[in-house]
């Protein structure tokens, strides 16, 4: 008898310390522009703000393209969030890439829904907002997950201390950053385009970064097809939906893949319930090739399917439906 009360007294206080749980600090790296399942991610990322389990601590473009930020904007401004930091790179090097949709969605969104910033360009210093937001937090605390190029976290490395903190970049990097979560490579090995469009930054990050990363590749989310349910709500005046409705005028008839949003997802819930894993270490040539070793001490940790495609789209497509609750 006494058993089964420490059991039941066990059981309680664990689901408290889940209730209690702290939602996550995250900062959003993204190339939103040349692919539009950026914006699902955007979406699931506000979906579990609404229900508590992340704070959004700002969302930043790797891609200097003039529409992406005002995109970012439009769609945080639609979900009640419009105070949320952006930025975007100033160093040279990175990309600089528009959807290569006919109808260009980055030009519709901003002109259908409400954005303060008028140009990527316009915002502030990716490198400046980082170190900014990071010296404000716990450390230890913050999550980032990078669904593009690796631009800004390279130039987040290498910047100098500044007027928010005495630190180095990587010093303020390994004091302050828990985990980088990005959506980047193709294992065992390959070429993939988060990779490839700014290679010397990859090879930078991937060499340099103090904390723990968490690599979902290309063959994860390429068989995750999200955006059936999505397009078939009878929203009016959703961004998400309208995006995913003009993408899908020009194909992707069963869906898109789900590259970052299942990147997103992890960031924020973990990646132990959804799949499987492997430690080891990446590398990256100089032309954007990467290649994997295991290793039970590995820097890295890549992401192995566990469960069908379908019942992770499944999950995903269920927070990228959700309304906004602010």
């Amino acid at each position: 008898m006494k058993n089964r009360i420490f059991c039941f007294i066990a059981t309680i206080l664990i689901m408290a310390s889940c209730i209690e749980q702290r939602p996550v600090n995250l900062i959003f790296d993204t190339d939103l522009g040349p692919d539009y399942d950026d914006v699902g991610a955007l979406a699931l990322l506000h979906a579990l703000a609404d229900s508590g389990q992340v704070n959004i601590l700002a969302t930043v473009s790797s891609n200097r393209d003039e529409r992406v930020v005002p995109c970012i904007e439009a769609i945080n401004t639609w979900y009640g969030r419009p105070d949320i930091p952006v930025a975007a790179p100033k160093s040279s090097g990175g990309a600089s890439l528009t959807t290569w949709h006919k109808i260009k969605w980055t030009e519709v969104l901003p002109q259908k829904y409400p954005h303060k910033t008028k140009r990527t360009s316009d915002a502030p210093d990716a490198v400046k907002i980082y170190r900014q937001i990071l010296s404000s937090q716990p450390d230890n605390s913050v999550v980032i997950c990078s669904v593009g190029f690796f631009t800004n976290l390279k130039d987040l490395l290498h910047s100098a201390a500044d007027q928010y903190s005495p630190l180095s970049g990587r010093e303020l990097v390994a004091r302050k950053v828990k985990r980088l979560i990005s959506m980047a490579g193709s294992f065992p090995e390959g070429k993939e385009f988060n990779v490839y469009m700014d290679a010397p930054a990859a090879i930078a990050t991937v060499d340099e970064w103090p904390t723990e990363i968490i690599l979902s590749g290309f063959e994860i989310g390429v068989v995750i097809l999200t955006g059936k349910k999505l397009v078939k709500m009878p929203d009016t005046g959703n961004p998400v939906k309208e995006v995913y409705e003009l993408c899908f005028a020009e194909g992707d008839p069963n869906g898109r893949s789900s590259w970052d949003i299942t990147a997103a997802l992890i960031a924020v819930k973990g990646y132990e319930r959804y799949f499987d894993s492997e430690r080891g270490t990446m590398y990256v040539n100089d032309d954007g090739y990467n290649t994997w070793t295991p290793a039970a001490d590995g820097h890295f940790v890549r992401l192995i399917a566990k469960y069908p495609p379908e019942y992770i789209a499944d999950i995903l497509e269920t927070y990228m439906m959700k309304h906004p609750e602010n």
